[in-house]
């Protein structure tokens, strides 16, 4: 230890950690400001916060990246694992893990070839969910009532629809304008998009019944935005049918398959959109001119066919006269039939006017028989009385045999006390009180005694033996 002390510089200064690490961390500053850093990116991560996280690498090193929020949003790509990017930022020290990373400003990808494959890694990601599957395709009208374009305001991409629309078939067009490229042309695509489908059938603003989605020509890098999820996963949700025209023939982008069709040209989407007035106008002509020379042939046939008919039927003088001649014959028929008619009827009238009674008779018949039923409910009527009478005197003698005076002249009393109410039970009086006996003829007075009899009373005679109630 003295050995290690003897070599040490003996005007060698002390630092903290901290103060190593601030240092550390304006060295690598200063000296960095402002760097370009190519890699792939891994191990990409998007905090809660909206600051996003990566690493990014080559075949021999790793560099830790971070790219705050505020930035993140400005971004001209979304960064996803295996792309390779060119990231521009300063290089800064974390000293809380004693490491070093890079604070992203700008990103892009880093060329072409980078740009291919992420593209076509996008497109086997979607078509793997069926966003490009032909099934999910809505047809196209025929002729819209309302187009919907979804393009940037400025430049020759709307004129030419809107000239190629007024040259064939004019017809309202509402334009969504947005921006084409750059950092903010992606979301607000989309947002187009979505705000066409969110208007309601009916409404104060007219919902397209087609949209057209359109731009210029221009390099991979400037047609990026329609190969962005984002705006892929809007037109393949739209509920109204989509024409994506983006850039030339040669030109790809991957709402081509997401859209139900695609047009080579944005002129070409407007030929698509609307057919030809003028053509529509002739087709129609023509349709009705047929129709009329159709219908005279039919009515010309006909006529002829009914002449030809015509010509084949009898004379209609001679036809005439003998349904005349059986006319006149049936009338004279029906003359002398009504008349013996109402003669047969005069003599069945006659008839059934014999047969009836006079009204005496009928009056003296229904006389008769009242006196008779008459007779019949008074006999009745008696019977019933005198059986109710029976029976009355029946439950008449059973409620005499009932009643209180015949239960007290068979030998039973009743006790009272003095509100005289009757007693019942020998535990509603006590020794002492007085009582009342009423018997079959008369009432008597009486007073409760206590305990038990000296000696045993002769017993009365059964004929003699009274019963208390």
């Amino acid at each position: 230890m003295t050995d290690l002390l003897a070599k040490s510089p003996p005007n060698l200064p002390e630092y903290s950690v901290s103060e190593l690490s601030r240092a550390l961390k304006r060295t690598v500053e200063d000296a960095y400001s402002y760097v370009r850093v190519r890699g792939e990116i891994s191990g990409f991560k998007r905090a809660a916060s909206g600051h996003l996280y990566m690493t990014l690498k080559d075949s021999d090193a790793v560099i830790d990246a971070v790219c705050w929020r505020g930035v993140a949003g400005q971004l001209p790509m979304q960064p996803e694992d295996g792309a390779e990017v060119i990231a521009s930022g300063k290089l800064t020290t974390y000293p809380g893990r004693s490491k070093y990373q890079i604070v992203i400003e700008t990103m892009e990808l880093a060329g072409e070839g980078a740009l291919l494959k992420m593209l076509e890694d996008r497109r086997r990601k979607l078509a793997a969910e069926g966003l490009f599957d032909d099934s999910a395709k809505q047809p196209i009208p025929y002729l819209p009532e309302t187009i919907g374009i979804v393009t940037s305001p400025t430049g020759a991409v709307i004129r030419d629809i809107l000239h190629r629309l007024a040259d064939r078939f004019p017809r309202p067009v509402l334009l969504a304008p947005v921006l084409v490229q750059g950092n903010n042309a992606a979301a607000q695509i989309a947002a187009a998009i979505a705000g066409f489908n969110a208007l309601k059938a009916g409404g104060p603003v007219a919902r397209p019944d087609l949209l057209i989605v359109a731009r210029g020509g221009g390099s991979l890098e400037d047609l990026w935005a329609f190969n962005e999820e984002i705006v892929v996963r809007a037109v393949a949700r739209s509920t109204i049918p989509v024409i994506a025209a983006i850039g030339h023939e040669t030109d790809t982008t991957l709402i081509d398959f997401a859209a139900d069709r695609r047009a080579p040209t944005p002129s070409a989407a407007a030929e698509m959109a609307v057919p030809v007035r003028s053509e529509l106008v002739q087709t129609v002509l023509d349709a009705a001119r047929r129709m009329v020379g159709g219908m005279a042939r039919l009515i010309e046939s006909r006529r002829l066919r009914i002449e030809g008919l015509g010509r084949g039927l009898p004379d209609a003088a001679g036809l005439l006269g003998i349904q005349m001649q059986r006319l006149d014959g049936s009338g004279e028929r029906l003359a002398l039939a009504g008349n013996a008619l109402l003669a047969r009827r005069e003599q069945y009238m006659a008839l059934l006017a014999a047969r009836l009674k006079s009204p005496a008779q009928v009056i003296a018949a229904a006389s008769d028989r009242i006196d008779g039923e008459a007779r019949t409910m008074i006999a009745a009527m008696a019977r019933l009385l005198e059986r109710r009478r029976d029976r009355l005197g029946l439950a008449g003698g059973l409620l005499e045999s009932y009643s209180t005076d015949r239960v007290l002249e068979r030998g039973y009393a009743i006790i009272r006390n003095d509100a005289g109410l009757p007693l019942t039970k020998a535990s509603q009086v006590r020794p002492g009180d007085s009582v009342m006996l009423q018997f079959a003829d008369d009432t008597r007075g009486a007073v409760i005694a206590g305990g038990k009899p000296r000696r045993k009373a002769a017993k009365p005679a059964p004929s003699q033996q009274g019963k208390l109630l």
